[in-house]
């Protein structure tokens, strides 16, 4: 039996575009545009969760789907960083800034460290109830990358080598209980005669 997980990363934010550490906002127009773009693209999913931010309960309703709220879905706990910028760290926070880059353990934001939201994600993963099941989790490009570390046996210092772009989508398999990472990065594209 195997089950299949697509995760989907939540679509474009203000934050997005600015370069900027989210809080919990809003779709832009341009995201719920996209999103709604692509409602139906996801097929035969039995099972559906979410990020609790507004974004992922936007997207998710956008996508067509009903997804039960998750904890383990939230972003990383950025602290007192949220709605912050790089550029702004970079100027008065620059070995802050450094430290979180460089050590996955450190989270001088006072939010997660990179660590523990691998951690979290991992858990999360692994006590998924076994199918064979379809399984959609529309989360955040963090979430997603801490899932595909997990999978690979990655270590969390790998983390700012992987990209996921709004409305991409990463497929895991898992068979015989160990993950696998089937494919990451694809754009959700519109179904043909999908208006």
């Amino acid at each position: 039996m195997t089950d299949r997980l697509v995760l989907v990363s939540h679509a474009a934010t203000a934050a997005t575009y600015e370069a900027r550490f989210p809080d919990d906002e809003t779709l832009d127009t341009r995201g719920t545009a996209d999103a709604t773009a692509v409602r139906g693209t996801l097929r035969r999913i039995e099972k559906a969760y979410r990020g609790p931010e507004t974004r992922c309960r936007q997207t998710a309703g956008a996508l067509g789907l009903d997804a039960t709220v998750h904890p383990s879905l939230a972003d990383l706990d950025l602290g007192n960083w949220r709605g912050r910028t790089l550029t702004g760290l970079e100027a008065d926070q620059p070995a802050d800034l450094h430290a979180w880059l460089t050590n996955p353990a450190t989270a001088p934001h006072g939010g997660e460290s990179l660590s523990g939201l691998v951690h979290r994600v991992a858990r999360w993963l692994d006590e998924l109830p076994a199918g064979p099941t379809r399984i959609a989790a529309i989360t955040h490009p963090s979430v997603i990358r801490a899932a595909a570390l997990h999978v690979l046996g990655a270590p969390p210092s790998s983390f700012w080598r992987l990209d996921t772009a709004p409305l991409s989508q990463t497929w895991l398999s898992r068979h015989g209980g160990r993950w696998q990472l089937r494919e990451t990065g694809h754009p959700l594209t519109p179904v043909a005669g999908n208006s």
